[in-house]
């Protein structure tokens, strides 16, 4: 029983004073006795307090914009994207009007109704996490499955970088294999540049260690110089950047009609990582992702001394038997000396535009010089050692 209801029944039933009715219970005694008069007026339910001032906030959000918003939200949903407050802000930003805050979007999605609540979870504080602090200094990589019409079996590999989440590489293949694996890394870094490390589960495409030997990319990645880690089996949380963007990428993707071919989805994918990279903003970054990519100083690995960019061409090779090996530069083939002591050896050749270095498997730099395309052959007296 509240006060009010016991200052009334005091009064009515008992018939006590108000002047004893208001010592009592501490109030005064004009406050017994509007409570007594309200009560014979309306009844039990007039001593319900109301709430106070004006019926409609004078700061809440207009009826004209909750519409938009809500309308933006259910365009979003529909075509597969993200439609969170942060994803709806900025597409209205991009309208030109001047818009609403995070936090207001977000109460309006709650009120219309959008918004399911979520148990409560652990807090952010508590979470153990790691960003790259320049893009290319790590790329995240692993692969997942889907289907095409028919139930057909394929597969997608991709490459995140891990400092602005841009998707440098989301490649469809019959079935990943580790030879697949080296292609595509080699493609994605003719564009954008060696990283300095890579991380992967421990999937066989990616390693072979648990065998008791190498996958293809383990060894390439080694003769490069380029860090390759691996994340705990079973915890697929440290590739986390990766993995979010398979869910991402597949929401999307139960949104479009059931692609045929393998070319098909791959035009769907690329359709998808044109939005993805260029114009929906990263919640952790508030901006597109490729925005970030480009606007930082990138990372870049060296070997022999050499900075390995994008421009870089890497060529695995074998020395013959007289001592060279062959090296095509604008169409035309040149031979270059190494010396009959290392034939039947490996090597790599790097090569930034005229500049060219050849390492051993160990890392030994063999020679470095400067090509001269006027020659096919280039002898070792124009070494730059």
């Amino acid at each position: 029983m509240d006060l009010a209801t016991y200052a009334v029944t005091a009064v009515l039933l008992e018939g006590r004073s108000l002047r004893s009715v208001a010592a009592s219970t501490g109030r005064s005694k004009s406050w017994v006795a509007r409570h007594v008069a309200l009560y014979k007026e309306g009844g039990a339910e007039a001593l319900t307090p109301k709430k106070r001032g004006p019926i409609t906030a004078a700061n809440r959000t207009a009826a004209p914009v909750e519409d938009v918003i809500v309308a933006m939200r259910k365009e979003l949903s529909d075509q597969g994207y993200d439609a969170g407050a942060r994803t709806i802000r900025y597409h209205l930003s991009q309208l030109g009007d001047s818009v609403p805050a995070l936090s207001t979007i977000h109460r309006v999605l709650h009120r219309r109704g959008f918004v399911t609540p979520q148990p409560q979870k652990r807090p952010r504080s508590s979470w153990a996490r790691f960003e790259s602090d320049l893009p290319n200094e790590t790329w995240q990589t692993d692969m997942t499955h889907w289907q095409l019409a028919g139930d057909e079996h394929v597969e997608i590999v991709n490459f995140i970088d891990d400092h602005s989440r841009a998707v440098l590489c989301s490649s469809v293949v019959k079935v990943a294999k580790a030879a697949d694996v080296v292609r595509l890394f080699f493609a994605t870094a003719a564009l954008y540049g060696f990283p300095q490390s890579v991380l992967s589960d421990n999937g066989a495409i990616y390693t072979s260690t648990y065998r008791d030997s190498h996958s293809g990319l383990e060894i390439d990645l080694a003769l490069l110089g380029i860090i390759f880690k691996h994340g705990k089996p079973y915890h697929p949380q440290t590739q986390g950047k990766v993995e979010r963007y398979h869910q991402t990428l597949k929401k999307w993707l139960r949104k479009q009609p059931e692609a045929a071919s393998i070319d098909e989805l791959q035009r769907q994918i690329d359709g998808f990582v044109r939005y993805y990279n260029e114009v929906r903003p990263h919640q952790a970054r508030d901006t597109p992702p490729m925005h970030a990519w480009r606007t930082r100083d990138k990372a870049v690995p060296s070997l022999a001394g050499q900075k390995l960019l994008a421009k870089t061409r890497v060529r695995h090779d074998r020395v013959d038997d007289t001592g060279a090996v062959t090296l095509r530069y604008r169409r035309k083939l040149h031979h270059i000396s190494l010396g009959r002591r290392y034939r039947g050896q490996r090597i790599i050749i790097l090569m930034a535009d005229l500049d060219v270095r050849v390492i051993n498997v160990d890392g030994e730099l063999l020679r470095h010089f400067t090509l001269n395309p006027s020659k096919n052959y280039q002898p070792r007296k124009d070494d730059l050692l």
